[in-house]
């Protein structure tokens, strides 16, 4: 039998029909229901005259209805292109022009750009309506869809045949969609399941964006084991909070800037988390003074990072709740590589490096993608001989723990020195006063580059230029230590995977400069 998405949804509903699937706004929907659900909307799609193979997108906040289409697209036989929520008009465009997407499903939220996108996207035929309210008159009504067709049949589409196309970030140039096959993203949450350490009675609460491969992971995690989906439309600090105490969540999946935004919440330390058994976290590094504010704050909950990226599927590493001790150097890991992943760290000339010396990421396994959508160029370059060259840089310990020390792209070369920036931003984090840091290269006329920190200070909190850069001093190398020091009042720029987008904090530097060292 072939491995797909939508059998994932058949066997749920088959092993647990009266269990809770979604749990969202008040509104709860069992296993039999939503496979249900998803096979009418699919028998929908079908007769929108769509084909094996087309292309389906969503571009909606976190609801109830956008689980059921991630499902029903691959049930109807199409391939399904989640749209990035935090992206503009244009870029949004690209992705549906790049895709040859047929069909979009859409919420209120975004309601007016999918309107312009319809007249603008020569492909785009139709739009679903999956939001809240009255149906705008342009769409198709999903209720209506879903009441006015009988369930089709699962398609048989599945193993290596595609089974969607993620955009990456595009925080430089044009967004690249990864196609992903129907094995890579079972066998990529296959292999997380035990160290996330669901169960048939988990609760999982979908914060991050459903569009992001992270949230995906999770919610694939929850489909395997048929745990309910808990659903936040939108990241929330105190709402996740409440909700957490509400539906009795026991599991969640959030990034390192939602961690650190919730742990800064006043509400942080009187909330009832007590159901909460599991904080999983990845798309970027997680400083250790975090870390360990979080195991001060809930010492009951446990911890666990997954390291990978959307052409993975996205999980290449883990490092589970017994290797997140308290000082431990492992904190500042990635974990070891998952039971499906093969991993090396390679020089420029694509020789292994020793123990401990960093090098560019390699992985290799059945979660790897199928390559670029559109883009042959660059598919050659990531994905040689079965091996993704991740573009970060990492290195073994004696452990077999992989460190991540940065983005290649993100390395500041100061004086011929290699400096990572993860490493500056964890011993200016280690200082009492900061909440948030993000350390970038910036012109230098006597080193070429520059290491820069841009610091957000602790509410009621202060700190000067010196004393960052003191408290630093002995603590990593003193070519690594910041040259200057800035300070902002507002949020660092976020994708909508949750990662600072350095590019942005470039900017003001970088534009009157006749070249960029990034």
């Amino acid at each position: 039998m072939a491995i797909s998405l939508q059998g994932m949804i058949e066997r749920a509903a088959r092993l647990h029909p009266q269990g809770e699937c979604l749990v969202y706004q008040g509104e709860v929907r069992l296993w039999s229901q939503v496979e249900e659900r998803v096979a009418r909307t699919a028998a929908g799609l079908r007769e929108l005259s769509l084909g094996e193979g087309d292309r389906v997108a969503i571009l909606s906040l976190n609801c109830a209805n956008y689980y059921e289409a991630l499902f029903a697209v691959p049930w109807a036989g199409c391939c399904v292109v989640p749209l990035n929520s935090r992206w503009a008009l244009p870029e949004n465009e690209y992705a549906l022009t790049d895709s040859g997407a047929k069909v979009v499903f859409f919420d209120e939220t975004f309601a007016e750009q999918v309107e312009s996108l319809l007249s603008d996207v020569t492909t785009l035929e139709k739009a679903v309506y999956i939001g809240d309210g009255e149906c705008p008159a342009w769409a198709i009504d999903l209720s209506q869809m879903i009441a006015d067709n009988a369930p089709a049949a699962a398609s048989v589409r599945g193993d290596d045949a595609m089974a969607g196309i993620f955009y990456t970030g595009g925080t430089t140039g044009f967004p690249k969609g990864v196609m992903q096959s129907h094995r890579a993203i079972w066998a990529s949450a296959v292999s997380a399941l035990p160290a996330f350490g669901m169960a048939r009675d988990s609760r999982y609460l979908h914060a991050a964006p459903m569009f992001h491969m992270a949230d995906l992971a999770g919610t694939m995690a929850a489909t395997l084991c048929c745990s309910a989906n808990v659903i936040l439309q939108a990241f929330d600090p105190a709402k996740l909070l409440q909700l957490i105490e509400a539906v009795k969540v026991t599991h969640t999946l959030i990034v390192p800037a939602m961690v650190k935004m919730v742990l800064s919440h006043p509400d942080a330390a009187t909330a009832d988390v007590s159901t909460l058994q599991m904080i999983m976290y990845g798309a970027s590094p997680m400083p250790a003074a975090t870390l360990e504010q979080c195991m001060t704050l809930w010492p009951h909950v446990k911890l666990a990072q997954a390291y990978g990226q959307t052409e993975l599927a996205p999980i290449a590493t883990i490092l589970p709740a017994e290797d997140h001790v308290r000082g431990s150097e492992l904190l500042k890991s990635a974990g070891r590589p998952s039971a499906i992943s093969d991993i090396r760290c390679v020089r420029d000339d694509g020789t292994d490096c020793e123990q401990g010396e960093p090098g560019e990421i390699l992985v290799r396994g059945p979660h790897t993608m199928i390559g670029y959508w559109n883009k042959p160029d660059q598919t050659a370059s990531a994905l040689r001989d079965g091996w993704v060259y991740t573009g970060d840089a990492g290195y073994f310990n004696d452990s077999g723990h992989l460190f991540i020390v940065d983005r290649v792209k993100d390395m500041v070369i100061t004086g011929g020195e290699n400096v990572f920036t993860t490493e500056v931003e964890n011993a200016v984090m280690g200082h009492e006063a900061v909440q948030d840091v993000a350390v970038i290269g910036i012109p230098s006329e006597e080193w070429g580059e520059a290491v820069h920190a841009i610091v957000i200070l602790k509410p009621g909190m202060s700190a000067s230029e010196e004393e960052i850069k003191n408290h630093c001093r002995g603590r990593i190398a003193g070519y690594k230590l910041p040259k200057s020091v800035s300070f902002r009042t507002e949020p660092m720029p976020l994708s909508g995977a949750g990662k600072v987008l350095k590019t942005e904090l470039r900017k003001p530097y970088w534009d009157n400069q006749d070249r960029q060292i990034s």
